[in-house]
């Protein structure tokens, strides 16, 4: 698949609809991956989903005009000054494209337009796959481990990656 094909942009309120379908399948299909879940997001108002769209940091990937994967940035009310990655999701036919990637580009060039220099992202402990993506786009282990505000049985890895 040629770069071409793909877009990531960021999101507006416009995009409401795309963001919550991609949003509900990621919290179906992998679950455990992400601090809310299906059950409480499916139940957010028409209005809800539009403020998160105009409001969030959220990028949207596409190709041939359909929203295949997502991503959101920003900051951490326990780690002030720092710029976070959340909730990235690539839809299974479009894992393995070089969309993933683009993804955290993106985030990682939005977090530096605001001064960062390097940035965070949780990734729960269980996911193998994601972390091991994580670390092929240069994302290290901070040693740090928490466990998930939603189900305190997940835990969740803490890692960083310099954007200079």
């Amino acid at each position: 698949m040629s770069d071409e094909q793909i877009i990531v942009r960021r999101a507006t309120g416009a995009d409401w609809e795309a963001l919550r379908a991609i949003r509900l399948e990621s919290l179906l299909d992998t679950p455990e991956a992400y601090g809310s879940t299906y059950e409480n997001s499916v139940t957010w108002s028409d209005e809800r989903w539009r403020l998160a769209a105009s409001q969030s940091v959220y990028f949207l990937a596409e190709r041939d005009g359909h929203v295949v994967g997502m991503i959101s940035g920003g900051t951490n009310d326990r780690h002030r000054g720092t710029y976070w990655m959340y909730g990235m999701y690539v839809t299974p036919a479009a894992r393995g494209t070089g969309i993933a990637a683009r993804l955290v580009e993106t985030v990682g060039q939005w977090a530096r337009d605001l001064g960062a220099s390097r940035l965070y992202l949780h990734v729960t402990s269980s996911v193998g796959r994601a972390r091991a993506f994580y670390e092929k786009v240069g994302f290290e282990p901070t040693g740090d481990v928490i466990t998930m505000d939603r189900d305190p049985s997940m835990t969740l890895l803490s890692m960083v990656r310099d954007l200079d």
